[in-house]
């Protein structure tokens, strides 16, 4: 019988992360109760409707207060031991990353506080998405009172970020890959012990949402482009740019709109201006995923020009990839993490070098002067992403993991030990 299951994630609610809200709807409708623990419940000018309702069932952890401050006082007094030993533990894992360190160091009081109230809330479960600070918090509330958890890792959190990153996942009942990219990334890192506990659960979409596309449709005479994503390096957008200036020295008539927010806007903005560009692409914010949805099904072709960053941080797979190729639209995307899982050279889009506008725009000729090739990859680029990128199939997925490794009864905590019964 489905019980609650702590969801723990860095910001709530957060526009670019559709998936984990779209992932937790399709989980309640699975029978399982969320329970929802962001550690930062941020306000933001664009919210998702979806994410409306979850905004009064948030649990706001406190930053520094009377509660933080008995919580941790109890588990020092009551369990010493444990206390301060889990204390010297994480300061000695994340001493090589002073960022680490002192966001730990902020955070582990707040994680004791949500470790009383979770385990007064007979939560069977936890399950954090990211394997950096989310994984963290897991990690210690486990350690506190025995509950399990699981982690979904997906890129800068394994690709950049790893400290800690072995012990937080050995402890993991389970581990949740959106890739096997991502799975064998982990297995080479770390040893083949990961491989074996880490399961492939991609980030689902509901396809019905989309609405594919018979046929390529001109407006007046227009190649319409679009791309997703927020406006940061790893991104790629500039690389976009570029390709477009090589677009129009082609004579290709052609507008390109970039949807999504961040601190490149300004530096882009200039680019496209130095280029002459600014009656051919436009920079459109960020937007709901009603409003995503509605400008794909008015879009000729997707580009995802996403590159790795000197500090090594790139995609996993991205959704708006998903989305696109849903909505029966033909893609170019670049050959980097676990794109090519999704975007397969001459079958279901075209794939080409990170950092190549040269490629980026060859691409985007072709598309648009041999439509029946582009259409025929779009067709089967929404078949690839119903067969394995749906949301209600990996949902059950992920629901059945949970059923698996969920603990039941509770365990009792007596001094420093921990009790388990029933032979868990």
């Amino acid at each position: 019988m489905p019980g609650k299951i702590v969801y723990i994630m860095s910001r709530f609610p957060h526009l670019p992360e559709t998936f984990i809200l779209r992932e937790m709807i399709a989980i309640e409708k699975l029978g399982w109760q969320i329970v929802l623990y962001p550690l930062i419940f941020q306000r933001q000018a664009v919210i998702h409707q979806e994410a409306q309702s979850w905004i009064g069932r948030v649990n706001k952890v406190p930053w520094l207060s009377w509660r933080v401050l008995i919580a941790n006082l109890n588990n020092a007094i009551k369990r010493p031991g444990l206390y301060f030993s889990l204390w010297r533990q994480v300061l000695w894992e994340n001493r090589s990353s002073i960022k680490f360190l002192l966001r730990v160091v902020v955070l582990f009081p707040r994680v004791v506080w949500m470790a009383e109230k979770i385990q007064a809330d007979d939560v069977i479960h936890i399950h954090a998405h990211y394997a950096t600070h989310p994984a963290f918090a897991a990690w210690l509330i486990n350690q506190l009172t025995g509950i399990p958890y699981s982690v979904t890792v997906h890129a800068h959190d394994i690709f950049v970020e790893k400290t800690m990153l072995e012990t937080k996942l050995n402890c993991a009942a389970f581990i949740v890959a959106i890739s096997d990219y991502n799975r064998e990334y982990l297995a080479n890192l770390l040893g083949d012990w990961v491989r074996e506990k880490t399961h492939i659960v991609r980030c689902g979409i509901d396809p019905a949402y989309y609405h594919g596309q018979e046929n390529l449709r001109e407006r007046n005479g227009r190649f319409e482009i679009i791309s997703v994503g927020s406006l940061h390096p790893y991104k790629g957008h500039i690389f976009l740019v570029k390709a477009c200036a090589m677009l129009r020295d082609s004579k290709v008539p052609f507008r390109c709109r970039i949807v999504g927010g961040g601190h490149l806007q300004s530096s882009l903005n200039e680019q496209i201006r130095e280029l002459g560009l600014e009656e051919m692409v436009e920079l459109m914010g960020p937007r709901t995923q009603d409003e995503v949805s509605r400008l794909l099904e008015t879009a000729d072709c997707y580009v995802q020009p996403s590159i790795i960053t000197r500090s090594g941080k790139m995609e996993g797979i991205p959704v708006a990839l998903m989305e696109a190729m849903a909505s029966e639209i033909p893609v170019v995307a670049t050959s980097i993490s676990g794109i090519p899982e999704l975007v397969q050279d001459e079958e279901t889009g075209w794939l080409v070098p990170p950092e190549s506008a040269s490629s980026i725009a060859n691409a985007l000729n072709s598309i648009y002067t041999e439509p029946e090739e582009a259409r025929r990859r779009a067709q089967k680029g929404r078949q690839l992403v119903i067969n394995e990128f749906e949301l209600i199939t990996n949902t059950k997925k992920l629901s059945s993991l949970f059923s698996q490794f969920s603990m039941s009864p509770m365990p009792a905590l007596v001094g420093d030990k921990r009790i388990i019964t029933n032979g868990n």
